[in-house]
This record gives structure tokens, sequence and C-alpha cells, in this order.
């Protein structure tokens, strides 16, 4: 199915997300960024099809996360979760490059339908 880098700071939503993910037949590798500056050659590094980030984190933020992540390869997709969605907040989000903002708390059917859709991969829950 394809490798997701997950980026978030919270333990007990990375192993949510992570079986979520593994269930969906995708093979994931979380990490947690200490600086905006580990991003890029994380990135490089870790050769994911797509990122999944949370949007608020200490040290960066999706946005960051996003910003890095296109300058490392601008190919990869972005989704990004976040408690605090607004309209603004997407619009800022999608200016560096981040395919999707998904409302938390999120099911596994709509985050795995958003993966997929990112991909390009055909999916039904």
């Amino acid at each position: 199915m394809g490798k997701v880098l997950l980026i978030d700071d919270s333990p007990m939503m990375r192993t949510y997300l992570r079986r979520c993910l593994e269930k969906g037949g995708f093979t994931v590798e979380d990490w947690v960024p200490l600086s905006a500056m580990e991003i890029a050659p994380k990135v490089t590094e870790s050769t994911p099809d797509i990122i999944l980030t949370d949007y608020q984190m200490p040290g960066c933020n999706g946005g960051t996360v996003a910003r890095m992540a296109q300058k490392a390869d601008p190919k990869i997709p972005v989704i990004v979760l976040t408690a605090f969605r607004d309209a603004e907040l997407i619009a800022n989000l999608q200016k560096f490059g981040v395919r999707e903002v998904l409302a938390k708390p999120i099911t596994p059917e709509t985050l795995l339908a958003a993966v997929n859709a990112a991909l390009g991969n055909d999916y039904r829950a």
C-alpha cells in the first residue's frame, strides 16, 4: 500500500494511528521531531510515500512539517490532523502543500480513506 511517516508528539495518538494504518496495509514509521531543522533530513532518509502529522506539537507545527517536507521532496503528500480546524488554518496549510486537513477525533475509515485518496489508491471501507 505504501509507507507512512507518522509525526505526532502524543504516544497514545501515534499508537492509535499506527494501528489504523497497519490494519489498512500500510508500513508506518513514527517519529517526533525536536526541531524544524530535523524534518527535511528525516524525510530524505525515511523515503515515505506520504506524511501524516499532527498540527500542534512542541518544537514545530504541522505547517512547519509540511514546509520542510516539501523542501525535501515536493511530491510527497502531507495530511495534517488537528483539533483546531477553521477555514483560515486550512487555507494557510494548503499554501504549504498540505493535501488535506482532518479533524480530530478521527475514525479509522476516515483516516484510511484520506491516506488512500492522497496516494491515488482505490479504497472502500
